[in-house]
């Protein structure tokens, strides 16, 4: 997995605005996605808590809350603030909410919460409506490139968020000047940016294949290209990024995280059971069918590679100016 930087460029960061939401009660199990329905943490949430069950790994169902705000910011204060003993709740992260810590976004730092697993890594993609005259990624970078202001973007983070930042990477590498121009707007999902987007409201989607995999499979959208080293598996006729001469990879890996007054035992107990669950045939065809390449990291292991990669990208935030 590789992390290209970008040339530095000014550009001012917009902070989302945090939504004050109260928790729900949390049943035999509980799993927070700190986004709307259908967006990629709901998608982890969810098909970790069906497969978790179909396993016989937790007893009953687990019970899915949504908590969108902030782009994470909010559930990451409730469970900091309300329960973080709860040995029987887990949240959804990624590259993009440790992306958020990094920049100082969120309402406490990284090592509040105790980091359980990666499971997977979600390939960034760029898209626009199956009506758009942009046919072609070279299409889409030779406009913004003569006119960064001229197409409206978005995507489920902030300006300065790893979905704007993959946004920009492309940009930068294909000639344009003022990346401080181009337009971003925020959604709490790539869902709500993709439905945005149908609506006439935005003209380019920067996001994970996972968040948006339904809107690809009904034809509703146009994938202009995927920032993967290789096709994703699921969508092998996508053309990625550098097949196109656009040396850009931009991975959102997928995992949970669990508060941080949990007992030792408990964190352990979590581990096992989500190696358990990597390891089975039903997360590895749930994961790959949603355009997600399986990798495990659990642990202790984990633990260090969320802390080394909220160093990297507070390295590429202060090189676009997000943060001083």
């Amino acid at each position: 997995m590789t992390v290209r930087t970008l040339s530095s460029v000014k550009l001012g960061a917009v902070l989302a605005a945090a939504l004050t939401v109260t928790a729900a009660p949390a049943s035999a199990t509980e799993c927070i996605a700190p986004s709307n329905p259908g967006g990629g943490w709901d998608f982890t949430c969810r098909t970790i808590g069906r497969v978790l069950g179909e396993l016989g790994l937790v007893e009953g169902n687990v019970q899915v809350t949504n908590m969108a705000g902030g782009v994470g910011a909010v559930a990451f204060a409730m469970v900091a603030a309300e329960r973080p003993a709860d040995e029987d709740l887990i949240v959804a992260t990624s590259t993009v909410g440790v992306t958020q810590m990094a920049q100082g976004r969120y309402p406490a730092p990284l090592e509040t919460m105790r980091y359980l697993a990666m499971l997977g890594a979600d390939v960034g993609v760029i898209a626009v409506d199956n009506d758009s005259p942009i046919q072609s990624l070279e299409e889409l970078t030779a406009a913004i490139a003569a006119d960064p202001g001229s197409l409206v973007t978005g995507g489920s983070s902030g300006a300065g968020g790893w979905d704007h930042i993959r946004l920009l990477m492309v940009a930068d590498a294909t000639g344009t000047e003022d990346l401080s121009a181009i337009r971003w707007v925020q959604f709490d999902g790539g869902t709500d940016a993709v439905t945005q987007m149908m609506g006439g409201q935005i003209d380019v989607v920067s996001t994970d294949m996972g968040e948006i995999a339904g809107f690809v499979e009904s034809g509703d959208i146009r994938v202009l290209a995927a920032l993967s080293d290789e096709p994703i598996p699921a969508f092998p006729d996508i053309p990625t990024a550098a097949s196109q001469g656009v040396d850009v990879t931009g991975y959102n890996w997928r995992g949970l995280y669990a508060g941080g007054q949990i007992s030792d035992a408990a964190y352990d107990g979590w581990v096992e059971r989500l190696e358990t669950l990597y390891n089975s045939t039903n997360w590895q065809e749930a994961a790959t069918s949603a355009g997600l390449i399986p990798i495990w990291r659990g642990g202790a292991e984990f633990e260090a590679f969320v802390r080394e990669q909220a160093q990297v990208m507070e390295t590429i935030s202060r090189e676009i100016g997000v943060i001083q």
